[in-house]
């Protein structure tokens, strides 16, 4: 179980090295692009309206009891913005490049495999794409809400509430690896009922992967990277473990290709 935990926190590592290769870089390029502009926007609108927040509760307040409680305001505002950005903007960044993200593991799978997948269209696949990816992350978007309310209701619960921080920790985990390995799984017809039953099958892996990734994910600058990372290293996981199962026609022991560092 350990070393299955490791594997799969090791594919986010791939997926890094992956994401640096030259045939690799154009198509990261979108997905970073869409990270940076909606993090950047979602922090400067936090600090803008925070610090007006300030300005009315303390107005020309210059004591030293109030530089010490708008210290504190701050940091506690810091812990607020990070989870508000994890939970909302990460979902947010993730739906809008959604379809980018999907010819993104159709790149990297054909970079690995050496194969160019059924349907391969270029720029006009891609805006076929558009309208069922966007559909397939409002499913995604509302399974993952739906979970999230349940763990919430339960962390309401006197003595079950002392373990909420490790079922959030789960949830997190479990929803980013389904969201990041759904792109090349789409790319086979394979839709979200299919993810979750082969990520069942994977838990110990599924687990590693998306654990990985929300650390990641809540730090600075490496956040603006981490999807199109995530995304090349769940590609790499499908390509290597997950398709042998789902894919049963498919050689799932065939040859791949390894990157240079």
């Amino acid at each position: 179980m350990i070393g299955n935990f490791l594997s799969g926190a090791s594919y986010v590592f791939r997926g890094m090295k992956l994401a640096r290769q030259p045939e690799l870089r154009r198509f990261v390029l979108i997905p970073v692009s869409i990270n940076i502009l909606v993090f950047t926007a979602a922090i400067w609108l936090g600090i803008y309206q925070f610090d007006g927040l300030l300005e009315w509760l303390l107005p020309g307040a210059d004591s030293w009891w109030t530089e010490y409680a708008r210290a504190a305001l701050w940091v506690i505002f810091t812990i607020v913005a990070l989870l508000v950005l994890f939970f909302t903007f990460t979902v947010l960044a993730n739906l809008i490049g959604s379809p980018f993200n999907g010819l993104l593991a159709e790149k990297v799978e054909s970079y690995l495999s050496g194969e160019i997948l059924q349907g391969n269209g270029g720029i006009g696949e891609l805006l076929s794409t558009i309208l069922p990816s966007l559909m397939g992350e409002a499913k995604k978007i509302l399974y993952f809400l739906s979970l999230g309310v349940a763990i919430f209701l339960l962390a309401l619960v006197p003595v079950v509430n002392i373990l909420s921080p490790i079922l959030w920790a789960a949830y997190t985990s479990w929803m980013l690896a389904t969201e990041y390995t759904a792109y090349p799984m789409e790319n086979h017809r394979l839709y979200f009922p299919q993810v979750r039953r082969e990520l069942k099958k994977n838990k110990s892996v599924t687990f590693g992967f998306g654990l990985t990734v929300m650390v990641l994910t809540t730090i600075p600058v490496v956040n603006f990277f981490i999807m199109p990372v995530a995304v090349a290293g769940a590609t790499a996981l499908w390509v290597e473990r997950l398709s042998k199962s789902a894919l049963p026609g498919k050689r799932g022991s065939a040859e791949v290709r390894t990157e240079n560092s």
